[in-house]
């Protein structure tokens, strides 16, 4: 750990809560869709939905809004009406009026950390609306750099990396997915912390436990701090 001098943190269900909210909007999807096929299937068809659309998209609210109002016409073979199509808008809508909810413990390591060390946001996800969401949570005067892509992979981390001008082994990522937060982190020969979250999306799921020199698995932002 004496050697990292750049610490980053992914930003939803990391610094801020996230995920309830697309669960509760799939839940009252389900729910609306449920004329046609049970909650499961519905839930199972949307999914499906989202990760084809992924790589036209990207990842967010608006993303999910639009693979809402597709999943809804194929489940119910191009007869929802008009109604159901403004519900799923209003859906987005609502969403991306949430209020920012910070986790506990997360203004507490930022202010323990700033000074000694550089500290960045990288998250994934829509542009507009994750500024938005820094802004109002009150936290973009701690971070050196802010880094939004539509996509958090080895490429993406490298590239990082580079325009801090530090090698990998002097990075460490702070996240709650092993998917996009953890392993490509590893793999480029950084640290990574990770602090799980409740509720993950089944896509950013990882089946197998990690195992190396450079990881710790955490129970809270907090812990941080020991290892820091």
């Amino acid at each position: 750990m004496n050697q990292i001098k750049v610490i980053a943190f992914d930003a939803d269900d990391t610094l801020w809560v996230n995920e309830p909210y697309f669960r509760e909007t799939e839940d009252k999807f389900c729910d609306m869709m449920e004329d046609f096929l049970p909650h499961h299937s519905v839930a199972r068809g949307l999914l499906e939905t989202e990760i084809k659309n992924l790589a036209l998209y990207g990842y967010g609210i608006k993303s999910m809004t639009l693979s809402m109002i597709e999943a809804a016409i194929q489940i119910s073979d191009k007869t929802v009406g008009l109604e159901a199509i403004e519900r799923i808008i209003q859906f987005g809508k609502e969403m991306l009026q949430k209020p920012i909810e910070l986790l506990d413990g997360v203004e507490e390591v930022l202010q323990a950390l700033q000074g000694k060390y550089r500290l960045v946001m990288a998250t994934k996800g829509d542009l507009l609306d994750q500024e938005r969401k820094l802004i109002k949570s009150g936290l973009v005067d701690y971070f050196h750099h802010i880094e939004i892509v539509s996509e958090k992979k080895e490429p993406n981390y490298q590239k990082l990396i580079q325009h801090l001008d530090i090698p990998p082994q002097e990075f460490l990522m702070i996240g709650n997915s092993l998917k996009s937060d953890i392993m490509p982190v590893l793999n480029l020969g950084g640290h990574a912390f990770h602090v799980p979250y409740h509720t993950t999306w089944a896509y950013e799921k990882v089946d197998h436990t990690i195992e190396h020199p450079n990881f710790q698995q955490l129970a809270s932002i907090k812990e941080a701090l020991q290892y820091l």
